[in-house]
Protein backbone atom coordinates (compact mmCIF):
# COMPACT_ATOMS: atom_id res chain seq x y z
CA UNK A 1 0.00 0.00 0.00
CA UNK A 2 1.18 3.14 -1.08
CA UNK A 3 0.49 6.70 0.79
CA UNK A 4 1.49 9.99 -0.38
CA UNK A 5 0.95 12.98 1.53
CA UNK A 6 0.79 16.84 -0.49
CA UNK A 7 1.52 19.78 1.74
CA UNK A 8 2.50 23.25 1.11
CA UNK A 9 5.54 23.68 3.52
CA UNK A 10 8.11 22.34 5.22
CA UNK A 11 6.74 21.45 8.44
CA UNK A 12 3.28 21.08 7.33
CA UNK A 13 3.75 17.30 7.85
CA UNK A 14 4.99 17.19 11.25
CA UNK A 15 2.43 19.77 13.02
CA UNK A 16 0.16 16.54 13.62
CA UNK A 17 0.07 14.28 10.70
CA UNK A 18 3.61 12.87 11.61
CA UNK A 19 1.52 11.17 13.84
CA UNK A 20 -0.53 9.37 11.16
CA UNK A 21 2.38 8.91 9.23
CA UNK A 22 4.18 7.22 12.03
CA UNK A 23 1.05 4.84 12.28
CA UNK A 24 0.93 4.35 8.76
CA UNK A 25 5.05 3.35 8.44
CA UNK A 26 4.13 0.79 11.29
CA UNK A 27 1.41 -0.95 9.56
CA UNK A 28 3.78 -1.44 6.58
CA UNK A 29 2.54 1.47 4.34
CA UNK A 30 4.78 3.01 1.78
CA UNK A 31 4.95 6.73 3.10
CA UNK A 32 6.02 9.11 0.98
CA UNK A 33 5.98 13.23 1.01
CA UNK A 34 5.67 15.81 -1.61
CA UNK A 35 6.15 19.10 0.17
CA UNK A 36 5.08 22.00 -2.85
CA UNK A 37 7.74 24.77 -1.30
CA UNK A 38 10.77 25.39 0.50
CA UNK A 39 9.20 27.40 3.40
CA UNK A 40 11.69 30.04 2.79
CA UNK A 41 9.15 33.47 2.92
CA UNK A 42 8.33 32.87 6.89
CA UNK A 43 8.82 35.91 9.04
CA UNK A 44 11.23 33.56 11.35
CA UNK A 45 14.20 34.34 8.61
CA UNK A 46 14.27 37.85 9.80
CA UNK A 47 15.28 36.58 13.37
CA UNK A 48 18.57 35.10 11.61
CA UNK A 49 18.85 37.50 9.09
CA UNK A 50 18.33 35.33 6.03
CA UNK A 51 17.18 36.10 2.55
CA UNK A 52 13.81 33.79 1.37
CA UNK A 53 16.67 31.74 -0.79
CA UNK A 54 18.90 31.12 2.18
CA UNK A 55 15.76 30.24 4.53
CA UNK A 56 14.20 27.89 1.99
CA UNK A 57 17.79 26.30 1.74
CA UNK A 58 18.06 26.16 5.62
CA UNK A 59 14.36 24.22 5.93
CA UNK A 60 15.08 22.58 3.24
CA UNK A 61 18.22 20.88 5.20
CA UNK A 62 15.70 20.37 8.30
CA UNK A 63 13.35 18.56 6.27
CA UNK A 64 15.72 16.12 5.62
CA UNK A 65 16.57 15.33 8.90
CA UNK A 66 12.48 14.72 9.32
CA UNK A 67 12.73 12.40 6.53
CA UNK A 68 14.99 10.40 8.57
CA UNK A 69 13.07 10.31 11.43
CA UNK A 70 9.59 9.33 9.69
CA UNK A 71 11.44 6.75 8.24
CA UNK A 72 9.44 7.99 4.85
CA UNK A 73 9.93 5.62 1.66
CA UNK A 74 10.23 9.07 -0.37
CA UNK A 75 10.11 12.79 0.16
CA UNK A 76 10.07 15.53 -3.01
CA UNK A 77 9.91 18.88 -1.76
CA UNK A 78 10.00 21.68 -4.84
CA UNK A 79 10.37 24.94 -4.63
CA UNK A 80 7.83 27.17 -5.58
CA UNK A 81 6.22 30.26 -3.93
CA UNK A 82 6.16 30.22 0.11
CA UNK A 83 3.00 32.35 0.23
CA UNK A 84 2.72 32.80 -3.00
CA UNK A 85 0.43 29.79 -4.58
CA UNK A 86 -2.38 31.54 -4.85
CA UNK A 87 -0.35 34.00 -7.91
CA UNK A 88 0.55 31.19 -9.57
CA UNK A 89 -1.16 29.58 -12.69
CA UNK A 90 -3.02 26.70 -11.00
CA UNK A 91 -2.06 24.51 -14.26
CA UNK A 92 1.42 24.76 -13.02
CA UNK A 93 1.39 23.72 -9.77
CA UNK A 94 -1.70 20.53 -11.27
CA UNK A 95 1.67 19.44 -13.47
CA UNK A 96 4.40 19.03 -11.14
CA UNK A 97 1.89 17.22 -8.85
CA UNK A 98 1.09 15.17 -11.72
CA UNK A 99 4.05 14.16 -12.54
CA UNK A 100 4.85 12.72 -8.65
CA UNK A 101 1.83 10.47 -8.80
CA UNK A 102 2.91 9.01 -11.90
CA UNK A 103 6.23 8.19 -10.56
CA UNK A 104 4.84 7.13 -6.86
CA UNK A 105 1.62 5.72 -8.32
CA UNK A 106 -0.04 6.26 -4.86
CA UNK A 107 -3.62 4.13 -3.77
CA UNK A 108 -4.29 6.80 -1.19
CA UNK A 109 -3.53 10.72 -1.45
CA UNK A 110 -3.39 13.12 1.66
CA UNK A 111 -3.84 16.78 1.90
CA UNK A 112 -5.43 19.33 3.74
CA UNK A 113 -9.45 20.02 4.11
CA UNK A 114 -10.99 22.49 2.05
CA UNK A 115 -10.65 24.91 5.35
CA UNK A 116 -6.76 24.08 5.21
CA UNK A 117 -7.07 23.71 9.27
CA UNK A 118 -5.27 27.31 9.52
CA UNK A 119 -6.90 28.95 6.88
CA UNK A 120 -3.53 30.10 5.38
CA UNK A 121 -4.40 30.55 1.61
CA UNK A 122 -1.38 28.06 0.87
CA UNK A 123 -3.21 25.58 2.54
CA UNK A 124 -6.42 26.75 0.52
CA UNK A 125 -4.50 26.43 -2.88
CA UNK A 126 -2.99 22.86 -2.42
CA UNK A 127 -6.32 21.34 -0.88
CA UNK A 128 -8.31 22.75 -4.16
CA UNK A 129 -5.47 21.56 -6.55
CA UNK A 130 -4.89 18.13 -5.17
CA UNK A 131 -8.26 17.21 -5.06
CA UNK A 132 -8.93 18.67 -9.08
CA UNK A 133 -5.66 16.68 -10.46
CA UNK A 134 -6.89 13.59 -8.35
CA UNK A 135 -10.64 13.98 -9.84
CA UNK A 136 -9.00 14.55 -13.61
CA UNK A 137 -6.72 11.58 -13.30
CA UNK A 138 -9.45 9.18 -11.98
CA UNK A 139 -11.51 9.76 -14.91
CA UNK A 140 -8.07 9.52 -17.11
CA UNK A 141 -8.13 5.98 -15.86
CA UNK A 142 -5.52 5.91 -13.21
CA UNK A 143 -7.04 2.99 -11.17
CA UNK A 144 -4.24 2.91 -8.55
CA UNK A 145 -5.99 5.97 -7.15
CA UNK A 146 -8.34 4.38 -4.72
CA UNK A 147 -9.04 7.89 -2.16
CA UNK A 148 -8.21 10.84 -1.36
CA UNK A 149 -8.43 11.68 2.48
CA UNK A 150 -8.04 14.95 4.04
CA UNK A 151 -6.72 15.40 7.45
CA UNK A 152 -8.07 17.24 9.80
CA UNK A 153 -9.50 17.96 13.36
CA UNK A 154 -12.43 18.05 15.05
CA UNK A 155 -14.41 20.16 17.23
CA UNK A 156 -12.90 18.82 20.70
CA UNK A 157 -9.30 19.32 19.51
CA UNK A 158 -10.20 22.55 18.46
CA UNK A 159 -11.40 23.61 21.94
CA UNK A 160 -8.65 22.01 23.50
CA UNK A 161 -5.55 23.77 21.42
CA UNK A 162 -4.30 26.96 23.85
CA UNK A 163 -1.73 27.79 21.13
CA UNK A 164 -1.61 31.54 19.77
CA UNK A 165 -3.35 30.48 16.17
CA UNK A 166 -6.78 30.10 15.47
CA UNK A 167 -7.93 26.85 14.00
CA UNK A 168 -10.89 25.45 11.96
CA UNK A 169 -12.37 22.02 12.69
CA UNK A 170 -14.43 19.54 10.31
CA UNK A 171 -17.74 19.03 11.67
CA UNK A 172 -18.22 15.74 13.18
CA UNK A 173 -21.07 14.45 9.78
CA UNK A 174 -17.83 14.87 7.63
CA UNK A 175 -15.46 12.80 9.56
CA UNK A 176 -15.14 9.72 7.76
CA UNK A 177 -12.43 7.87 9.90
CA UNK A 178 -11.01 8.27 12.61
CA UNK A 179 -7.53 6.48 13.79
CA UNK A 180 -5.98 5.85 17.22
CA UNK A 181 -1.82 6.40 17.64
CA UNK A 182 0.17 5.20 20.43
CA UNK A 183 3.15 7.01 22.63
CA UNK A 184 5.01 6.24 19.96
CA UNK A 185 3.66 7.94 17.23
CA UNK A 186 3.47 10.92 19.36
CA UNK A 187 7.26 10.86 20.31
CA UNK A 188 7.98 10.40 16.22
CA UNK A 189 6.07 13.97 16.20
CA UNK A 190 8.03 15.43 18.70
CA UNK A 191 11.27 14.34 17.07
CA UNK A 192 10.10 15.41 13.59
CA UNK A 193 9.17 18.68 14.58
CA UNK A 194 12.46 19.24 17.00
CA UNK A 195 14.45 18.77 13.47
CA UNK A 196 12.95 22.01 12.75
CA UNK A 197 15.69 24.31 14.95
CA UNK A 198 14.97 27.30 13.44
CA UNK A 199 10.98 27.18 14.21
CA UNK A 200 11.24 25.72 17.60
CA UNK A 201 9.77 29.33 18.63
CA UNK A 202 6.69 29.21 16.35
CA UNK A 203 6.05 25.63 17.69
CA UNK A 204 6.38 26.50 21.22
CA UNK A 205 3.54 29.22 20.27
CA UNK A 206 1.27 27.01 18.42
CA UNK A 207 0.89 24.90 21.74
CA UNK A 208 0.89 21.49 19.18
CA UNK A 209 3.12 19.53 21.58
CA UNK A 210 0.62 19.86 24.10
CA UNK A 211 -2.68 19.41 22.48
CA UNK A 212 -2.09 16.33 19.81
CA UNK A 213 -3.75 13.41 21.23
CA UNK A 214 -4.07 9.92 20.11
CA UNK A 215 -6.91 10.63 17.60
CA UNK A 216 -5.98 11.29 13.60
CA UNK A 217 -9.46 12.70 12.15
CA UNK A 218 -10.06 12.51 7.80
CA UNK A 219 -12.73 13.51 5.67
CA UNK A 220 -12.57 11.10 2.81
CA UNK A 221 -13.40 12.40 -0.80
CA UNK A 222 -17.05 11.76 -1.90
CA UNK A 223 -16.83 8.97 0.08
CA UNK A 224 -19.33 8.87 3.36
CA UNK A 225 -18.71 6.38 6.54
CA UNK A 226 -20.91 6.74 9.48
CA UNK A 227 -20.01 5.96 11.97
CA UNK A 228 -16.36 6.37 11.19
CA UNK A 229 -13.76 3.55 10.05
CA UNK A 230 -10.60 3.15 12.29
CA UNK A 231 -8.14 2.83 9.23
CA UNK A 232 -7.52 5.03 6.41
CA UNK A 233 -7.07 2.01 4.18
CA UNK A 234 -10.60 0.45 5.41
CA UNK A 235 -12.95 -0.88 2.17
CA UNK A 236 -10.99 1.02 -0.71
CA UNK A 237 -13.30 1.75 -3.28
Amino acid sequence: MKLLYIFPHPDDESFGPARAISRHVRQGYEVHLLTLTRGGATRQREKYGYSVEEMGKVRYAEMLEVQKVLDLAGMTVLDMPDSGLKEMDPREIEWDIIKEIEIIQPQIIITYPVHGISGFHDHLVTHAVVKRVFADMKAEGADYLRRLAFITLNLDSVRKNTGKFRLHASPPELIDCIETVNEDDIEKMRNALNCYVTYQEVIEKSGVLKSAGNKIFYEFFQEFFAPAVTDIAFRLP
